[in-house]
């Protein structure tokens, strides 16, 4: 099964002396996404790799010579994983400045590494896209909403990854996401400087992974696993930064109660994060479907946001008396606030919110509604 991807033809999104920027996590789909374009674009391309040498040198010597006759008698130049290129950005600011007409994609599984080298080169030169693992709302070119309702155990147990989504034997989609998780995901970051090894950051992602919708210690979690606190607080940047966690702040405007300080983290994916604590049960023997749902509701409404440009700050509220909205949207000048409940019974919202927020809206999304809240 070919999965139709939001961004399936990028014919628009590129433009004459820009660069097209494509992040998102590693085996999400970029190559992929890159071949099939380039499969029927009108362009005459070069295509490169960023792991390989030659393309390292040219791109990396901001020789503008050199430049001018890797790019000679192109329309487009496409760089895959060019997070590997050091001074990837002053390159490819040379080649938009000093070739007219010229289209550049540039892609990357590490915000970290290629964010920081384009941000200020390439600054009013870019355009930028994440490509998330696969997202529902894609989904539906495949499946109607009766169908796609089918899928929603399996997605909630072994994720959205597009080569687990399309595999259709349990042992298969288990053995996929164990490799993602263990072999792919940390590639980038283990490849940093003063990152110590594959075993702690293992260690603190599956510290995080039982604490998905809770507020998080960066204390707690340095005690755990033997670091300081200012160390972990770097690892959950670079982790963020390599598109394996999310992180959300607290909202507060009115009440000293509220919660603001601490974060609340959650997975791209929730097949990495069943992966990492290794458990694959089905829904019916697990304690923790709570947390898968509101794990894979939050990722999926990101995905709508950013796929369809709503614009929106993120949050989560919460008082000292446990008192709780999931995610509020600040949007448009107004609040809107969503509770994640695998249970049909409907809640009333909280008393302190509806009293300090008065023209906010809640809502509580549970299997029922869940398709319009992420379609």
């Amino acid at each position: 099964m070919k999965i139709k991807r939001f961004y399936f033809d990028l014919e628009n999104w590129l433009f004459p002396n820009k660069v097209l920027v494509i992040f998102g996590p590693r085996q999400v789909g970029k190559t992929t996404l890159l071949i099939d374009y380039l499969k029927k674009t009108k362009y005459k391309y070069r295509f490169d790799n960023g792991d390989d040498v030659i393309t390292q040198d040219i791109l990396g010597s901001q020789n503008l010579e050199r430049l001018k006759d890797y790019a000679s008698g192109y329309e487009l130049i496409v760089i895959d994983e060019a997070q590997k290129i050091k001074n990837i950005g002053m390159g490819l600011k040379i080649l938009v400045d000093h070739i007219p007409g010229i289209r550049i994609i540039a892609t990357g599984s590490s915000s970290f590494e290629l964010a920081g080298q384009v941000g200020e080169p390439l600054t009013g030169r870019k355009r930028t896209l994440t490509l998330f693992p696969v997202a529902m709302l894609e989904l539906l070119d495949k499946y109607n909403r009766f169908e796609l309702d089918q899928q929603l155990e399996k997605l909630l147990i072994y994720g959205n990854y597009p080569d687990i989504v399309t595999q259709n034997d349990k042992r298969e989609k288990i053995q996929l996401v164990n490799d993602i998780a263990h072999s792919y995901l940390l590639k980038d970051i283990l490849e940093l400087e003063r990152v110590k090894g594959a075993k702690i950051l293992i260690d603190l992602l599956r510290l995080l992974a039982f604490q998905v919708g809770s507020e998080v210690s960066l204390n707690e979690l340095g005690s755990n696993v033997g670091l300081d606190k200012k160390t972990i607080a770097r690892y959950l940047d670079i982790l963020e930064k390599s598109f394996v966690i999310f992180n959300v702040r607290g909202f507060s405007r009115n009440l000293r109660k509220e919660i603001t300080k601490k974060s609340k983290y959650y997975f791209y994916d929730n097949g990495i994060r069943n992966a990492l604590i290794a458990n694959f049960n089905s829904l019916a023997l697990r304690n923790d479907t709570g947390i898968l749902w509101e794990n894979f509701l939050f990722m999926e409404r990101m995905k709508k946001r950013s796929y369809h440009n709503i614009y929106s700050n993120i949050y989560f509220w919460r008082t000292w008396d446990q008192k709780e909205i999931d995610l509020i949207e600040e949007r448009d000048g107004k609040l809107y606030g969503f509770e994640f409940k695998w249970g049909a019974k409907m809640n009333k919202p909280p008393k302190d919110w509806i009293e300090n927020y008065e023209e906010a809206e809640y809502k509580i999304i549970n299997p029922d509604n869940y398709l319009d809240f992420i379609l």
